[in-house]
């Protein structure tokens, strides 16, 4: 029977004169819309084959058009789109980690076009990439010398290659660290040429440690901010300002990468065990490394700073070259450094506002929101995320959703396919949204969602 059901088995030529193929190739073009509808007709092929009950050309022509439909709301759904992100993870990586300013948008919209990104308008002759940004991280930080890349580990390849590529970097053992994305400190070091020598234990390194592996092979030492890692308890490591001054008297240059990159002290608003780069650098730290899209509040970027001799051999080497930013990138980094500078990035720059929201704002948010809602407000948490300040903690107000009729993951489906998709969390049978990190003008949606949700 399956043999003679086959004869009845769509067409491609068919199955594209239907409607649902029409809007497809609106969407997609015609060469994607061809290939998606040879897939499905396979896919049906396929299960006339598998399958002994009788079929009717209609039936299966439906069939492929139904499939039809799925796969190009699949394929709608692949791409990269505006999410509402209501988890009250401040740099989810998932979800693109630092939201940015509105200065850096528009700065980015006016960089799509021709701008000047290598070219003085003072002089009318060619001027250098990212002199502004390098001239703000200057100021910031109090540096020497200032240079971008297109992420931190970009950097720290492009450092470790130029100070160690021919030699040995001593770093200690408790700081050989994996974040998220498979960055891996040993991986990232054996990339750039030099021989990694660990020192001391995972919980306890001393200084003499670094002094003991000291020799004539040493070309750099190297301190690594543990990230979204701590050790409690019996644990050491030297001071930075120890290991700068041991560094110095050996006559080698002291590396950190710092990570998140926090330009100013946002212990007020809760964020604990982040170093200030300006105080790393104050330290006698020589060259330092950090990230852009963290809680600086930018997009994604390797930032370096530290003494002129350094950052100018890391610029004259030809991998600066392959690791150089982009004008947009750089674009969206001077908005924000701006905003930085100004000391208005706890109003300008969205990650320092959302941190900087009290418990007791949260909730009046929240309890405006759902009012007239059957919903439940709990204490909870919001989470820094993105590798940084593992034992931060930002109390907020949680909205609970639960629904007699459907589970909790039928609601977060229903909130992550809703326009636009509005992504939660789960804990205990409820979905939970957190609007630290929901932008007031999406507040609306979420409670139209909610709403919808309730029917």
């Amino acid at each position: 029977m399956s043999n003679q059901n086959l004869r009845h088995v769509p067409s491609v030529d068919q199955l594209l004169r239907t409607d649902a193929a029409r809007e497809l190739r609106d969407r997609v073009g015609p060469r994607r819309a061809t290939n998606i509808a040879r897939a499905v007709i396979a896919e049906v092929r396929a299960l006339v084959r598998d399958s002994a009950a009788e079929a009717t050309s209609n039936g299966l022509l439906a069939e492929a058009v139904k499939r039809l439909e799925v796969t190009a709301e699949r394929e709608s759904q692949s791409g990269m789109r505006r999410v509402i992100n209501a988890t009250g993870v401040l740099l989810h990586t998932n979800l693109g980690r630092a939201p940015l300013s509105s200065s850096a948008r528009a700065a980015i919209d006016a960089a799509s076009r021709y701008c000047s990104l290598e070219y003085d308008l003072e002089s009318g002759a060619r001027g250098g990439r990212g002199t502004r940004v390098e001239s703000l991280l200057k100021d910031l930080t109090e540096a020497e010398d200032a240079l971008v890349v297109n992420n931190c580990a970009a950097a720290a390849l492009l450092i470790l290659k130029v100070l160690a590529g021919d030699g040995e970097t001593i770093v200690s053992r408790g700081e050989l660290v994996e974040i998220g994305g498979d960055f891996r400190v040993p991986d990232v070091m054996a990339s750039s040429g030099t021989r990694m020598v660990e020192v001391g234990t995972t919980n306890r390194t001393h200084l003499r440690d670094y002094e003991q592996a000291i020799n004539e092979n040493t070309r750099l030492i190297m301190r690594v901010h543990p990230s979204n890692y701590r050790i409690v308890g019996f644990a050491s490591v030297p001071e930075r300002a120890e290991l700068a001054a041991l560094a110095r008297d050996a006559g080698l240059p002291l590396y950190e990468d710092a990570g998140s990159g926090q330009l100013a002290d946002l212990r007020q608003y809760g964020v604990v065990d982040e170093p200030v780069v300006r105080e790393i650098v104050e330290s006698g730290v020589d060259v330092v490394s950090f990230s852009g899209d963290k809680l600086l509040g930018s997009a994604q970027a390797g930032l370096i700073v530290g003494r002129r001799e350094i950052v100018s051999r890391l610029r004259k080497h030809p991998l600066y070259r392959a690791l150089r930013s982009d004008k947009l990138r750089l674009a969206a980094l001077e908005a924000t450094l701006v905003s930085h500078q100004r000391d208005v990035a706890n109003a300008e720059v969205p990650v320092i506002a959302m941190l900087s929201l009290t418990a007791e704002e949260l909730e009046r948010r929240a309890r405006s929101l759902v009012e007239g809602l059957d919903v439940e407000l709990i204490a909870g948490e919001s989470a820094l995320g993105g590798g940084a300040g593992p034992t931060s903690t930002f109390p907020t107000t949680l909205i609970a959703v639960t629904h007699p009729d459907k589970s909790a993951d039928d609601i977060e489906h229903e909130l992550r396919h809703y326009s636009p998709p509005i992504i939660a969390r789960i804990s205990e049978g409820r979905v939970l949204l957190d609007l630290r990190t929901v932008f007031e003008d999406e507040l609306p949606a979420i409670r139209a969602a909610l709403m919808a949700i309730r029917k």
